[in-house]
């Protein structure tokens, strides 16, 4: 990480400097790309091997222009909301003490991020890289303003909103998300939760409340929620293929509105940032009132696409100095005999995954796998790319078509486009580690 700048709009808050420098935007890109190593000469690497360079793939990531929209804002409001929240100022401490209105002047609401994209899009990871690229998850201080002693500070945390959608789920989820980051950070951490995550009857408004005021003294930087739309509860599958279903009829409805309502009150009294990232459908309920949407904009709103054209500069360019997405990972073939890059292969792989980076990647290493089960050659064809689509890929294809045709009626029959638990993917992906 290099030295802080000596521009420091925030100079003097702790909470800030120790998070490290305000990177640039070529500096965040290098931060957040991941590019596995590539063996020299592959053919010469027995082909079981090979498959184990192949499943590294896994972590690949390629930092679009959106990827990194999202890394500035994400290091915009957790900043200014330390900002409001320096230890040295009196005030700050009556706030986490639980009085509301201790500061006297007016303050604007800490902001907030959303982030929405089909399933496999990658909007969690375009969340949790720049998140993991500040110092540490859980920073020490050995001194602390207003404190005898050290103190701990939590940058961020993230947790997936419960399937339940439920206030008391939400919060155990919370609680051992802080408890599991505290632990891991510091050496005999007591677990803080452990008695309310472990009632039997729990009252979800009141364990919010206890976890919202004990990460208010820890400092907690900035909260991502993932899997919005659990909040919300679908209509029937049969409803949604209903041919006489319009939009209104197809409305999701809130489970529990008090989480809404708390996170609200998280960003406007307590000046913690929320990033909410969710699929279509559920970002589209919870922007259902003008209100909310300014409140959870206010940060940033990115949408996080999936590839649609193999004419996208950002998946296929064949430019060296501004390669795409698929001209970075064509660089990945594990064969003696690479397949080319070109518009057609683009167009084939854009065809096959529908666009959407996680089965672009599965199909990559699906293809591979066909491509080194065969005896007498050492190449990888498109028509490999094919044979992984129709036995690797086959329970995605009916969704992929979906995708592709842009036929709300053909759409409405998933849910998300790919299921978020599906057993098919845990079993690939063991498969591929295990060939």
């Amino acid at each position: 990480m290099n030295d802080p700048t000596p521009f420091n709009p925030y100079a003097g808050n702790i909470l800030i400097d120790s998070l490290g420098a305000i990177l640039n935007r070529p500096e965040a890109a290098r931060a957040l790309t991941f590019l596995p190593p590539r063996p020299e000469n592959p053919g010469q690497i027995p082909k079981h091997i090979r498959l184990r360079y192949v499943i590294q793939l896994r972590d690949f990531h390629w930092v679009s222009l959106e990827g990194l929209r999202v890394q500035e804002s994400i290091d915009l409001v957790l900043r200014d909301s330390y900002r409001y929240r320096d230890p040295c100022v009196p005030q700050t401490w009556s706030v986490i003490g639980g009085e509301k209105l201790a500061h006297k002047t007016p303050r604007a609401p800490a902001m907030a991020i959303l982030v929405v994209g089909h399933s496999g899009s990658g909007k969690t990871q375009a969340i949790l890289r720049p998140l993991t690229i500040y110092r540490s998850q859980v920073l020490a201080h050995e001194s602390f303003p207003n404190l005898a002693g050290g103190h701990h500070q939590l940058v961020w945390l993230s947790v997936d909103v419960p399937a339940s959608g439920r206030s008391d789920d939400l919060a155990a989820e919370l609680m051992v998300a802080f408890d599991t980051a505290m632990e891991k950070h510091i050496s005999g951490w007591k677990k803080r939760f452990a008695t309310a995550v472990s009632r039997n009857r729990r009252d979800g408004q009141q364990m919010l409340d206890e976890w919202r005021q004990v990460v208010s003294a820890y400092f907690l930087g900035a909260l991502h929620l993932d899997e919005v739309q659990n909040f919300f509860k679908l209509p029937t599958l049969k409803k949604r293929r209903s041919k006489s279903s319009d939009a209104a009829d197809l409305e999701l409805s809130i489970i529990e509105d008090q989480c809404l309502k708390w996170i609200l009150t998280l960003t406007n009294t307590w000046q913690i940032p929320i990033i909410i990232s969710g699929t279509p459908d559920g970002v589209g309920a919870l922007m259902k009132r003008f209100a909310n949407t300014q409140r959870f904009v206010s940060g940033g709103y990115h949408p996080i696409k999936h590839f649609e054209s193999a004419d996208d500069p950002a998946f296929f360019s064949n430019d060296s100095e501004k390669p795409g997405f698929l001209d970075v990972l064509g660089q990945y073939q594990y064969v003696s005999d690479p397949l080319k890059i070109d518009k057609e292969a683009a167009s084939k792989i854009l065809e096959l995954s529908g666009g959407i980076p996680r089965l672009i990647l599965a199909l990559w290493v699906a293809a591979h796998r066909v491509a080194l089960e065969a005896p007498k050659t050492d190449s990888l064809s498109l028509k490999d790319f094919e044979r992984a689509a129709d036995t690797f890929l086959a329970p995605v294809k009916p969704a992929i078509a979906a995708l592709r045709s842009k036929d709300p009626r053909q759409i409405a029959r998933y849910e998300d486009l790919m299921p978020r638990n599906d057993n098919f993917w845990a079993s690939f992906w063991a498969a591929m580690g295990n060939s």
